[in-house]
């Protein structure tokens, strides 16, 4: 068995910085990957107020790539940096990959103007939009460059833009066929979670484990009847070339409201109801009901006023494709991709909400229509390059998605590598996705090992984490032996108690301290054996 050898325990920020306990932890970890002893001193409280450097160091570490941290939190963390590094602040996970980019490279774009949609953070919502449209206009506030001066001597390089082969990218999509869906949850179960299966044999399209599938799914026709009316329309009015359902049902986004609705409500409005309109445009919730507000319930808290069905639809935003892990595996099953798909409904007030494109794959496209789709490249999420790797997967609910694709790949592949996997729902009799195709690989050898959690079974709630403490020295052996680890869930919750669990237990079996273990688990991150695909 290889011995991994602990770094050295380094306190740089102190006990007095005006950080919590979890928060010293994190940025003691993150400081002992990138200091040695020798140069590594501690921080005064004062320097830890502002313990990131002002210059443009790596930020795929920093500390405020932590969505459940508040934005003005993150934002406070980011003082003194750049822009475009502000704008990585701003947006509420790291590397999701939802808007089509990685982190780095949306807030690159938007630096140097090649994107001018500042909507694309679907996890950060209307908080991250907006404070990246603040940040954006402090480009136009930041000084101006000097221009070099002209010279003969060499000309300036063509720039070249690479237009992505179809399915690609989110702008340009491909077509692929819906084949089927099958329920996964039995009896009386409280969830509703399907089996997805596409065919990509027309378009060609492939994949690799660990990427996402990025779907553009159509909104519910009841749903824009019911916005119809309530603007006193016409179904057949032409909008854009098209009738105003076909564009409510394929083009725009009928939730959340956006500040542009709010604002063209407050031009065509006029005492309180304009005041709340320009409250609601500007970010502000004057009646604490601005987080329910979708485009529907916008125009029933403002009923009676009817904008025009252009300026309406104008006032919108595009309808975003949703992502989803994939699977399957291209290796096992080449032209057929998979999903493992929630569906989402839920009620505010009397009204029942439902997620756009679970819904809409759950129940509302037929089998044999088509969709337009892209695959999502994934960014640091994918197998080892070395197949004799041991792998451990913790991917309770949907999250197994991801992992079933990984298995079935390494069976198709022959990869020797050993296979953990944790995963957990409510109930056993009810929740237990694919469970004949992994007791069938726990029988075959493929699946070494299969730990189980169920939150709903007993009388106390236990979850994979804690599934994970009870098996914690077995874990930290595979761990000392090189195994990689995965996540794939809830980033708010799971996520986070499946990391302070596994510290936990790098501390109790490998003997070190909270903040050596701290380090090495931010260790695994930088070596890429400690991965991550949440949301």
């Amino acid at each position: 068995m290889n011995q991994i050898t602990p770094p050295p325990k380094l306190d740089i920020i102190p006990a007095s910085a005006p950080f919590s306990d979890a928060q010293r932890s994190w940025l003691n970890g993150f400081f002992a990957g990138l200091l040695s002893p020798d140069v590594a001193t501690p921080l005064s409280a004062e320097q830890g107020a502002a313990v990131m450097p002002a210059g443009d160091g790596d930020d795929g570490e920093a500390p405020w790539h932590d969505q459940t941290m508040p934005i003005a939190d993150r934002m406070k963390l980011a003082e003194g940096r750049p822009v475009r590094r502000k704008m990585m602040a701003a947006m509420a996970q790291q590397d999701c990959g939802q808007c089509g980019y990685n982190c780095h490279d949306y807030s690159e774009a938007i630096a140097g103007r090649s994107e001018a949609r500042l909507n694309l953070c679907v996890p950060g919502g209307k908080e991250t939009a907006r404070m990246l449209k603040s940040l954006y206009e402090e480009l136009d506030k930041a000084p101006a460059a000097k221009a070099p001066e002209k010279t003969d001597a060499v000309a300036a390089p063509a720039v070249t833009v690479t237009i992505a082969e179809p399915g690609r990218s989110r702008d340009n999509p491909t077509e692929a066929t819906f084949l089927s869906r099958r329920l996964l949850n039995k009896g009386k179960s409280e969830k509703e979670t399907y089996h997805i299966e596409f065919d990509l044999s027309a378009s060609k399209l492939d994949y690799v484990v660990g990427d996402s599938f990025g779907v553009f799914a159509r909104n519910d026709v009841g749903l824009v009847d019911q916005i119809i009316a309530l603007l006193g329309a016409s179904h057949t009015t032409k909008v854009n070339g098209k009738t105003l359902r076909e564009v409510l049902i394929d083009d725009v986004s009928l939730s959340p409201a956006p500040d542009s609705l709010f604002e063209l409500i407050s031009f065509i409005t006029g005492g309180a109801q304009r005041e709340k309109a320009r409250a609601l445009a500007q970010g502000e919730d004057p009646d604490g009901d601005a987080a329910t507000l979708d485009v529907m319930a916008a125009l029933q808290k403002f009923s009676g006023t009817r904008p025009h069905p252009e300026a309406f639809v104008e006032a919108l935003e595009p309808l975003q494709p949703r992502l989803y892990s994939i699977s399957s595996s291209h290796n096992a099953t080449p032209g057929k991709l998979s999903l493992t798909v929630d569906s989402v409904r839920y009620v505010i007030g009397k009204r029942k909400r439902i997620g756009v494109a679970s819904t809409f794959l759950g129940e509302r496209i037929n089998e044999g229509e088509k969709l337009k789709v892209y695959v999502q490249k994934a960014h640091n999420f994918g197998l080892p390059q070395d197949p004799k790797t041991p792998i451990i997967m913790i991917g309770p609910g949907t999250g197994i998605a991801p992992f079933r694709a990984f298995l079935l790949d390494r069976k198709a592949t022959g990869a020797p590598g050993k296979n953990w996997l944790f995963f957990g729902h409510q109930r056993s009799d009810c929740d237990f996705f694919y469970q004949e195709e992994l007791n069938a690989m726990k029988t075959s050898g493929q699946l070494t090992r299969l730990s189980l959690a169920w939150s709903r079974d007993g009388e106390k709630k236990f979850y994979v984490q804690d599934r994970m403490r009870e098996v914690g020295r077995e874990l930290w052996t595979w761990l000392a032996e090189g195994a990689h680890l995965y996540i794939c869930g809830d980033a708010k919750r799971m996520a986070k108690d499946v990391e302070r669990a596994l510290v936990d237990i790098v501390a109790q079996f490998g003997a070190r301290s909270t903040d050596e273990a701290v380090s090495f688990v931010a260790e695994l991150k930088k070596t890429g054996r400690f991965q991550a695909d949440v949301y």
